[in-house]
């Protein structure tokens, strides 16, 4: 371990701090560190709807540790983005900073996507896997056609009956979130039938791939319909995190490009499970915000 490090005492004594959109040039540095995407587009999002806390290097170069909060109310509280600079890994400043989030959300529960590295330190800390996520990604083809389902661009006048819909499905209100994406997301898309909205899916620029999330549709067929209109717009790879229950959904994709990534667990701290409709909720926004 290189002398130049602060001693384990030391680290102790540094203070967790607020973080604030100032910082986000720091949280892509530190996401860049650990070999992840610096993904400056995704921290912006979620250091203004959410609250960031972090520790300050002490030599003044970023910070040691990060992680961002993203509140629904009371009743639910996302946790994401918990990154560990590489010369401070395994010195415990991650498991730390979860102490001190645990103690600011105190009661509220509290769900996040966890690595297969990250989530032993979870399930000390009180969190039990109740999901998993796929993450998939690839170009897509369209060699296997989407069912027919009527999906046009968002407008303006949609946005109410989107979050109605959204609120419905993932059983919180999600206002500050989703008023976000017509200027977060580059497409913006419904499904509709008979003049009702059956879904809605937005496809954002995250590094050298198009993210499709949130992704809420009433059956598959609608998902599909949203994803084929959504890759349409785009030249890049396209990546989305899928709930595994969502088998059909998963086989179409990758009957169509794109490849299985990674699994995620989904664990939640004070409830047994994520409220809403999973049904009809295929993909998050993003997995940092639940």
């Amino acid at each position: 371990m290189p002398s130049s490090l602060p001693s384990p005492a030391s680290l102790d004594a540094l203070p967790v701090r607020r973080l604030t959109l100032e910082d986000l040039t720091f949280c892509a540095d530190l996401s860049e560190d650990r070999g992840w995407p610096r993904e400056e587009h995704k921290w912006g999002l979620l250091l203004a709807a959410g609250t960031g806390y972090g520790i300050d290097d002490p030599s003044g170069k970023g910070l040691v540790t990060a992680c961002v909060i993203t509140s629904y109310g009371p009743g639910l509280a996302a946790i994401g983005m918990v990154l560990v600079a590489e010369r401070y890994a395994r010195r415990g400043v991650g498991r730390r900073l979860m102490h001190h989030v645990l103690a600011e959300t105190g009661d509220t529960p509290l769900t996040l996507h966890a690595t297969p590295n990250g989530q032993p330190l979870y399930e000390q800390l009180g969190f039990a896997v109740t999901g998993r996520a796929e993450m998939v990604k690839g170009r897509f083809t369209g060699a296997v056609a989407a069912p027919a389902r009527t999906t046009r661009p968002a407008t303006a006048e949609d946005l109410p009956a989107i979050l109605r819909l959204d609120a419905e499905v993932f059983g919180r209100d999600r206002t500050h979130m989703i008023t976000r994406l017509p200027s977060f997301a580059d497409r913006l898309r419904v499904a509709e039938e008979d003049g009702e909205l059956t879904g809605y899916a937005a496809a954002w620029p995250n590094m050298d791939t198009q993210v499709i999330g949130p992704l809420v549709a009433r059956d598959t067929t609608t998902a599909q319909a949203l994803v084929a209109a959504l890759a349409e717009g785009t030249d890049r790879p396209l990546r989305t995190d899928i709930d595994v229950r969502h088998e059909t959904l998963l086989t179409w994709l990758k009957a169509n490009g794109l490849d299985s990534i990674a699994f995620n667990a989904v664990m939640t701290r004070g409830l047994p499970g994520l409220p809403g409709d999973w049904s009809r909720r295929f993909a998050p926004l993003t997995v940092a915000a639940g």
